[in-house]
């Protein structure tokens, strides 16, 4: 039997999400057969960094991160006997923030049952952007950078940077959709392979007992039409035995259990 899992689902607490609330994407999971979720809503951020967006929505607001916790435990009890609930972060990794995002984790990390490690963000010189936000801003990076392949070179950096880091006990075990600078590639195609470094990702998450977010948003975006990681990269991490797990990156209810069916190589989570 097939057990459904989805280890990424956003909330109403995502300040560029939807206002549909955690009833609907918990009933809406229970009818379409799922035996667990995480809600992995966005970390805030550390004091002294700037969300490099127009409407700085990235993340949820610092003061409402143990609203937000209580919330979900409240949910985990209430439907106990219909659908495992988890309750965890999807924390960024911010290069040069790693104390601060420690702390966090320190203060919070006991009453979290998942969390799923990102990079959205990159800094060149001064400036931060965010890879994921719009093709205007990936083509201001690549102004910036460079080139496309600089963006991708210092991107599989961090993200192995990522996975390094010492955020201490409660770091999240699960790295996120780790091709998402892939995610404008139909409008900003890269030049160079960058499956070398990919594998060293792999490498190190394999050493390190962490898990893979398989993650379906990039199917359904135009210029991506494809899962973070694709399917050369999933092929490598069942070789190697990496664990995957299924996320939707649902920031909508309508977007639950959104690719799955197209998704290589799940079986079971």
């Amino acid at each position: 039997m097939t057990v459904l899992i989805d280890g990424h689902v956003h909330t109403p607490y995502c300040p560029h999400g939807s206002t549909d609330s955690f009833k609907q994407y918990v009933e809406k999971a229970i009818s379409l057969g799922y035996q667990q979720m995480t809600f992995t809503e966005h970390a805030p951020f550390p004091d002294g960094f700037t969300d490099p967006t127009p409407k700085k929505d990235s993340a949820m607001k610092k003061e409402h991160l143990e609203s937000y916790i209580k919330d979900v435990w409240r949910l985990k009890e209430e439907y106990l006997q219909d659908i495992n609930i988890l309750c965890g972060l999807e924390v960024d990794y911010l290069e040069g923030f790693e104390d601060q995002t420690a702390s966090m984790l320190h203060e919070y990390g006991p009453y979290l049952d998942d969390g799923i490690l990102s990079v959205h963000f990159l800094k060149k010189d001064e400036t931060w952007f965010c890879i994921d936000y719009n093709p205007d801003m990936f083509r201001q990076m690549i102004d910036s950078f460079g080139s496309v392949e600089n963006v991708y070179k210092q991107y599989y950096e961090t993200v192995l940077k990522s996975i390094q880091a010492d955020l201490g006990p409660y770091k999240p075990k699960r790295i996120g959709h780790m091709t998402l600078v892939q995610k404008f590639q139909k409008k900003y195609p890269c030049n160079k392979d960058f499956s070398t470094q990919q594998k060293e990702i792999l490498l190190e998450i394999k050493r390190r007992n962490y898990e893979l977010d398989y993650n379906a948003a990039g199917l359904n975006k135009p210029l991506c039409q494809e899962t973070y990681p694709p399917k050369s990269v999933i092929q490598q991490a069942l070789e190697w035995n990496i664990p995957l797990v299924y996320g939707s990156d649902a920031h909508s209810v309508s977007a639950l259990h959104q690719g799955r069916d197209l998704m290589w190589g799940i079986t079971t989570s």
